[in-house]
């Protein structure tokens, strides 16, 4: 049988040899074979199918334990891990324990510490957010659901009852982040619209795709608040939505992330790989958990 490299079966079909590394990464590419750090592809081999992809091993395992309210998966583990860590980075005080305490048991426990109700309440609605890109993680990313993520994130939250906020929707008002200037308001529509056309137009979608969305989305910075929590729970519901291992930005890896959004398209090593780093980090779990990847 012969077989092809990366760059041949990518010249023999007309298609750029990102893609075709992608599909045979993600397990797409019928028979492809990796030897050391280099796949071969049978020269046969047929172009995957266009549509929409099937499930994951994960998001399977994750929709089945979410309806079935399993105790102590990857679903238990994410929700806790994930929500636990996207706050941390953007402030919350609750701790790693309160944060599971409140999952498992809607109390945060004994602490001889104040606590932040927005704090318990934004940890609450981060659960519903992460079961909303569980939900719908094969649908098209687009402004309305983008919006709905944030309406759920930031319900019954001080800044709800501020009429300026804008909760669910975008910002009224100019922000900024770690002292640079984003987009005026009156261009984020635009701005988004250009921004999820450009994405949803990829046919295959890859992690630097994924990654470069992200860091469109926090330099545009839609929402009055809760862009970075709302930016993560992108990167993992595309990630799900594509087959790509997901990954949690651990509060370890915050200084490297920041540094890897402020540095992309400059040095894209940066945040590539910190990504990489904390997507290894998230396939140990899924070893633990036995399941494929």
């Amino acid at each position: 049988m012969e077989m092809l490299s990366v760059s041949q079966y990518a010249e023999q079909n007309g298609i750029s040899e990102r893609t075709v590394r992608n599909w045979c990464a993600t397990g797409k590419m019928e028979r492809a074979i990796l030897v050391g750090k280099t796949w071969n592809i049978p020269a046969d081999a047929p172009l995957p199918r266009k549509g929409k992809s099937m499930e994951s091993p994960l998001l399977k395992r994750l929709r089945e334990e979410k309806e079935g309210k399993v105790s102590g998966g990857i679903y238990h583990r994410t929700q806790i891990d994930l929500t636990y860590n996207s706050n941390h980075i953007e402030g919350s005080r609750l701790t790693h324990e309160q944060t599971r305490f409140i999952f498992e048991t809607n109390t945060i426990g004994i602490t001889d510490e104040s606590v932040n109700v927005d704090d318990i309440v934004e940890t609450t609605n981060h659960f519903r957010c992460i079961d909303l890109i569980i939900d719908r993680a094969g649908d098209k990313l687009t402004e309305p659901l983008i919006k709905e993520i944030h309406r759920i994130l930031k319900t019954g939250t001080s800044d709800s009852r501020k009429s300026w906020f804008n909760v669910g929707d975008y910002k009224k008002l100019p922000n900024e982040v770690g002292g640079n200037a984003t987009c005026p308001p009156e261009q984020v529509h635009a701005r988004m619209k250009a921004l999820l056309s450009s994405y949803n137009a990829k046919t295959v979608k890859t992690l630097e795709d994924i990654i470069d969305l992200h860091q469109k989305f926090e330099t545009i910075h839609p929402f009055q608040d809760g862009n970075g929590r709302v930016g993560r729970l992108l990167m993992f519901k595309e990630c799900l939505a594509n087959g790509i291992v997901p990954f949690i930005i651990t509060e370890e890896l915050k200084l490297f992330y920041y540094r890897g959004l402020r540095e992309w398209g400059h040095v894209n090593g940066y945040f590539m790989d910190t990504c990489l780093t904390a997507q290894d980090n998230y396939k140990a779990l899924l070893d633990y958990f036995m399941i494929k990847y």
